[in-house]
């Protein structure tokens, strides 16, 4: 099992609250069918960044507690550890294909990287659980995600690679 140094838990915490403002307070929220259907924000570029820094296990730990504590912070309906899943995915899935394709941070492995965990989660996990957990209809949900997504991947990988740009070296680290 990894052991985070000190300075990795204390970047990894910022991350998290960062997540969490970004997330809770700082995006759009567009009600489909009596739930949430699409949120609008960069709430998952943090959990990203600290899987691609820190490895994909930082990345699922951030995105498992920004959810967590931001349910406890903001409540939205009833705790579902569904989307607890999700946000741990969002954050293991791209730093495990940088790990796999030997730690490359350029913007094509980011893009591919960022691209496998946003359709994994953000198109089809997240839209199957509120199908199946609310009785929403898929369409309606899986269409504005869809192309939310096509814009959200290209933004996360440039904003992503411009911060790695300006990272110090010693920071990352994806495993």
């Amino acid at each position: 099992m990894k052991k985070f140094t000190t300075r990795e838990i204390v970047y990894m915490a910022l991350l998290i609250s960062l997540s969490i403002v970004l997330t809770r307070i700082l995006s759009i929220r567009v009600p489909l069918g009596g739930v949430e259907g699409v949120r609008i924000g960069l709430g998952g570029l943090p959990i990203i960044l600290a899987s691609v820094t820190f490895g994909p296990l930082a990345g699922g730990i951030v995105g498992a507690l920004a959810d967590v504590l931001g349910y406890m912070i903001n409540p939205m309906g009833a705790y579902m550890p569904h989307f607890t899943l999700t946000s741990f995915l969002t954050g293991f899935i791209p730093g495990l294909i940088v790990v796999a394709l030997r730690n490359n941070l350029n913007y094509g492995v980011l893009l591919f990287a960022i691209a496998v965990g946003q359709i994994i989660t953000a198109v089809i996990l997240v839209p199957y659980f509120i199908v199946t957990l609310f009785g929403a209809p898929l369409l309606p949900i899986l269409i504005p995600r869809i192309v939310t997504q096509a814009i959200q991947i290209p933004l996360y990988a440039f904003m992503l690679r411009a911060l790695l740009a300006y990272t110090p070296l010693h920071l990352v680290k994806a495993v």
